[in-house]
């Protein structure tokens, strides 16, 4: 058993169905990537996974127990966190009050109290997003607002606010989007080394190719809302099933 099973998944909206009978086995510790044209289910089964959207039918089991029915709160406090294809940061606050924020919410449900009141009493909350800081190497900007940052180091503050809530499984969707090349491969770097320090386990949406095949020990094909292919990345680039969802046609030899 992985730590995400996804078993006989289906959701239509009116007459268009989006997922049909996704099944899906994420092993714990792995980069597994889902792939597939524009379209193809993605980001609809992704919101599966977070409480966003409910399926009409299937299960969704995380650590054996299932996440259907479930708060999105109550799925990131059973340790399951996500990144989107936009940096999602608080811009007018500094970067440490944007790791120390969602250390809050993770712990009590939600943050509800003026961070400009609680966050400097909150000593322990505090070293442990500075730790974090130092993992992906924003903690000599952290004082520094989140407004000022580049992209590339906006996506490794939205990392360091996934990992300050210390997540099991962590879902990224399309963490390289819209960055030049250079940013593209150092994220590639930092998602490794959190993948190794902190024994996280990825899903990755990702189209750019490079990203999927630098860091994926998995491969899931989507087209249109099925899973056509499961396997390992050497397996994949030259498979029939793969070229005719993205090409329309198979090459014949």
């Amino acid at each position: 058993m992985g730590i995400l099973e996804v078993k006989g998944v289906n959701k239509r909206f009116g007459g268009l169905l989006a997922l049909d009978d996704v099944n899906l086995s994420v092993q714990q510790n792995t980069v597994h990537a889902i792939i597939g044209p524009n379209g193809a289910g993605k980001s609809t089964l992704l919101n599966c996974f977070i409480g966003k959207l409910v399926p009409d039918s299937g299960t969704v089991d995380f650590n054996n127990s299932s996440l259907l029915g479930l708060e999105p709160y109550q799925i990131n406090q059973a340790g399951i966190s996500r990144v989107f294809q936009t940096p999602e940061v608080f811009s007018e606050l500094s970067i440490l009050e944007n790791v120390m924020i969602p250390a809050f919410a993770h712990r009590d449900g939600a943050f509800h109290l003026s961070p400009f009141k609680s966050l400097a009493k909150e000593t322990t909350i505090r070293e442990q997003a500075e730790k974090i800081l130092q993992d992906v190497g924003l903690i000599d900007e952290r004082h520094h607002t989140a407004s000022a940052m580049s992209r590339g180091n906006k996506r490794r503050l939205e990392m360091a606010m996934c990992l300050v809530q210390k997540p099991k499984l962590l879902l990224l969707d399309e963490p390289t989007a819209g960055m030049a090349r250079a940013d593209t491969n150092n994220t590639i770097d930092l998602l490794k080394t959190i993948n190794e320090a902190h024994e996280i386990t990825f899903v990755v949406i990702e189209h750019d190719m490079h990203v999927v095949f630098s860091l994926a020990d998995r491969i899931s094909v989507l087209s249109q809302g099925h899973v056509i292919v499961e396997d390992h990345p050497s397996n994949i680039k030259g498979h029939p099933k793969v070229q005719e969802a993205y090409l329309g046609t198979t090459e014949t030899q």
